[in-house]
């Protein structure tokens, strides 16, 4: 059901390791993607709304003539909404909001000279596209993971889309519909993929374009914000989802494989890859699997991804090694189940998120645990952070110096402008100190 990728004794032979290249990796071609939706977003940059509808209709079957979704529409959704799941996202929202409310930056303020002040400030994107996906399940959950940072970030003006839901008549999913209205959006669009991406993008009739567009999605998605990345800003290209489990024989299989499975349930080209030292556990998980597997609702797509090249159970000399082989996979999620999980956690550098202990699963952090969900795949997590409410800031300084500092600090600005002969930079100075310089 899952394949062995075996380390141990090989740097012992005497083998030099690639470890980014011996671990497990889904075939995610964005370039070859970007070939299909190039001319979408082409389209839509030049038909708009027309375009978007002919997209919608092409891919998700059904043709929405008003896209964007009526305030009756929100209103019911959140009314219809059931007791127990509405006060499962209250928590959810609330705390996503405590932990990004401590995530707000101050402004900086620095005197690198008397009377020369430079004061860095945070300001919010002014518009915002937050993405939320539909496909084989309604990711409600992402609706809390992309609005809430940027309501705490201040960001004056938010846009969310979701594809259109045949089965709802257009519309999206209704619980996205009634977490946008628990949270107060009501600039809410039924259109998916990159024909979303490139509305959001370059603006159409009845939606301004927008700054920046956050939140995950399918390989199209990713293509199309890789596409417009300079017309509009992004957050990250987020594909297929990752977890990376790093245990020892103090782990419990039962967990383990459960985890595995949480996660290779959104797709079949979720990655599910656990790292251990100990065979008796490898062994164990890989008996849990299939009885597991077999009972889940998805089993199909499970399995299908436990058995893909993207998924793997690694045997590792010690956590040592399983330490740099996780470290090299920058994972999106990465459980640590071992003896000492808090330690090694502190040794990992490349992660979306790390899940400390037996008790705190991913799906943990995916609803509840307060941390954000929509976080770096494929690697990326070596360069990129999760979403968070400084993805929705930007950084200002404001430089203020009084004559007398700007008077000490030119003959240094004189020089500096001379060695890269720009003298007109210089003169910008001296002009304003005649006969000094």
């Amino acid at each position: 059901m899952i394949r062995r990728v075996d380390l141990r004794g090989r740097v012992a032979a005497g083998e030099v390791l690639n470890l980014e290249a011996l671990v497990p990796r889904a075939v995610f071609d964005v370039e070859a993607a970007l070939d299909v939706v190039r001319p979408i977003c082409l389209d839509v940059r030049h038909r708009g709304l027309e375009a978007i509808r002919e997209y919608g209709e092409k891919f998700d079957h059904v043709r929405v003539e008003d896209i964007r979704v009526p305030a009756e529409a929100l209103k019911t959704a959140l009314e219809e909404l059931d007791p127990e799941v509405r006060s499962a996202f209250e928590e959810s929202i609330r705390r996503v909001r405590e932990v990004s409310q401590d995530e707000l930056t101050p402004d900086i303020a620095s005197e690198p000279a008397p009377g020369g002040r430079v004061t860095q400030r945070f300001v919010p994107v002014q518009r915002v596209g937050l993405y939320v996906p539909g496909g084989r399940a309604p990711l409600a959950s992402s609706v809390v993971m992309n609005v809430v940072p940027a309501q705490v970030a201040g960001v004056p003006s938010l846009a969310v889309a979701s594809p259109p839901q045949k089965e709802f008549g257009g519309l999206p999913h209704p619980t996205v519909l009634a977490v946008c209205a628990l949270l107060g959006i009501d600039e809410v669009y039924a259109m998916g993929g990159a024909q979303a991406i490139a509305g959001f993008a370059y603006g159409f009739d009845g939606c301004r374009k927008v700054n920046l567009i956050t939140g995950p999605g399918n390989i199209y998605v990713v293509a199309a914000k890789r596409e417009l990345l300079g017309e509009v800003g992004i957050d990250s290209e987020a594909g297929p989802t990752e977890i990376a489990i790093l245990a020892d024989d103090t782990a419990d299989p039962k967990h383990v494989a459960a985890d595995l499975i949480s996660q290779a349930e959104h797709d079949p080209m979720a990655a599910s890859v656990l790292v251990t030292p100990s065979e008796v556990l490898a062994a164990a998980v890989e008996a849990e699997l299939p009885t597991q597997v077999a009972q889940t609702k998805h089993h199909e797509r499970v399995a299908e991804a436990l058995a893909g090249q993207q998924s793997a159970v690694v045997l590792v000399d010690d956590l040592d090694q399983g330490t740099a082989v996780v470290d090299a996979y920058a994972a999106e999620h990465l459980e640590i189940q071992t003896v000492d999980a808090e330690e090694r956690a502190g040794l990992i550098t490349n992660a979306g998120a790390i899940f400390v202990g037996g008790w705190s699963p991913v799906s943990l952090g995916d609803y509840c645990a307060g941390s954000n969900h929509v976080l770096p795949t494929a690697g990326c997590a070596c360069h990129s952070s999760g979403l968070s409410v400084r993805s929705f800031l930007k950084a200002v300084h404001v430089v203020n110096y009084s004559r007398d500092a700007l008077h000490e600090v030119a003959g240094h600005v004189l020089a500096l402008a001379h060695a890269e002969d720009l003298p007109a930079h210089g003169a910008a100075v001296s002009a304003r100190f005649p006969g000094e310089h």
